[in-house]
């Protein structure tokens, strides 16, 4: 099993860590929003990936291209987590 399965593995719930400061900001913003910081975090996540949805779809083609797969092929193995992840830069 490869490591990255674990991570790729279907969920419905995502853990992440926030600093203080960014987790007391995110708390603020929720209020003036008049949602939980679930919902807001969720929200504000949302946002952030339909705004890079261009980049992420670029760095697809890319990489498809490099591993000699259709796009949809390697979709579809990022998504069941049977492919990895050795050639992705960091952003």
């Amino acid at each position: 099993m490869k490591d990255n399965q674990h991570f790729m593995a279907k969920f419905k719930r995502i853990m992440i860590q926030l600093g203080e400061y960014y987790q007391d900001l995110l708390t603020i913003d929720a209020f003036i929003a008049g949602r939980t910081p679930s919902a807001q975090a969720g929200s504000l996540l949302g946002a952030k990936l339909q705004e890079r949805e261009p980049k992420i779809k670029e760095r697809l083609q890319y990489l498809a291209t490099k591993k000699g797969v259709t796009v949809e092929e390697l979709t579809a193995s990022i998504l069941n987590g049977s492919t990895d992840n050795d050639d992705v830069a960091d952003d």
